[in-house]
């Protein structure tokens, strides 16, 4: 199955050098490049990509609004393109429905490697980076109320609850099932089923809906 990819950047040589390096393996298909935030949602509807590389500050349309529009219009997984001193437009992109982020100078293989991953449906960040991410991010968000995660986690069972929490924390499965003494086959649907139960996309949203929700906040112990 090939990979089709949409690269969103507005410099051409950064657009050139993703698209050539990705066009290089046989599994993946450049199927368009755009060089502002309304091209990329516009080539994401005509070509339907299964990946769009999007960087945070375009013209025209932002990035974070193009992913927001892309994540809510299709099915298409977003990775941001980013530098650290972009730090302040991450939490506003992971609400907007990326599925991870990627430095610029990134390097071949983790280019390829991240289209990669994203496209089978994972989140691009680790476990413990994306903790450590969302913590940071959400500790600038007001505390929601003191009453409920209820309302929102109530289609949750207590099992799936539980390991929404430790999720958030930064286990992987491996660690979950070894901490509810499950198999990890088991845990793979229980995170299926928060998921699908919460309408939500990948890992990176699960984790900010536990922050959200205050099923657990930033700092908690592992």
């Amino acid at each position: 199955m090939t990979v089709r990819v949409v690269v969103a950047d507005d410099q051409e040589l950064v657009r050139a050098g993703f698209g050539m390096i990705l066009d290089a393996h046989p599994d993946i298909e450049v199927v368009a490049e755009a060089g502002d935030g309304a091209q990329a949602v516009t080539a994401v509807r005509e070509h339907r990509p299964d990946v769009l590389l999007l960087d945070i500050r375009m013209p025209v349309m932002d990035g974070i609004e193009a992913a927001r529009v892309v994540c809510a219009d299709s099915d298409c997984r977003v990775i941001m393109l980013t530098t650290f001193d972009l730090d302040d437009y991450v939490y506003d992109a992971l609400r907007a429905g990326a599925s991870g982020f990627l430095l610029k100078d990134v390097r071949r293989d983790d280019l390829v490697h991240a289209v990669r991953v994203v496209a089978a449906g994972e989140s691009l960040l680790a476990p413990s980076v994306t903790t450590k991410l969302i913590a940071q991010f959400t500790s600038r968000v007001p505390a929601p109320p003191a009453a409920p995660p209820a309302e929102r986690l109530a289609v949750l069972t207590p099992r799936e609850r539980e390991t929404l929490r430790m999720v958030a924390r930064g286990l992987s499965n491996a660690e979950i099932a070894q901490a509810m003494v499950v198999s990890e086959h088991t845990v793979k649907t229980h995170v299926s089923n928060v998921l699908t139960k919460l309408g939500l996309r990948d890992r990176v949203q699960a984790v900010i809906t536990a922050y959200e929700t205050g099923l657990t906040v930033p700092g908690d112990p592992r």
